[in-house]
């Protein structure tokens, strides 16, 4: 699923935000991000599977772990989303401090 109210929610969680800070610097396993964050590697899976779901991250297989990364078009969707949301929220700004009240 690749959905931008969905993305926003996911992140609106302080660990998923931690891991995909993580992965923005580029891809790691489930260990690696966990030895960053105050919580236990199961736990990072389950974000991970999250971020996942909403078209946030990407995996593999490499051996015997999993590598995660970003997944840039799922960003692409996300900023797409938050671009038009600016756009709309300061056209509304424009028109009100304009007196154009007819929204």
């Amino acid at each position: 699923m690749t959905n931008a109210p969905a993305m926003l929610t996911a992140l609106g969680d302080p660990t998923r935000q931690a891991i995909l800070d993580q992965l923005v610097d580029g891809p790691r396993a489930v260990g690696e991000l966990a030895l960053e964050l105050p919580v236990s590697r199961p736990a990072v899976s389950q974000h991970l599977k999250v971020l996942k779901e909403v078209g946030l991250v990407l995996d593999e297989q490499q051996g015997t772990r999993r590598i995660y990364r970003v997944d840039p078009d799922g960003l692409a969707v996300l900023r797409r989303h938050l671009d038009d949301f600016w756009a709309r929220s300061l056209g509304a700004f424009e028109r009100r401090t304009r007196g154009d009240n007819h929204d």
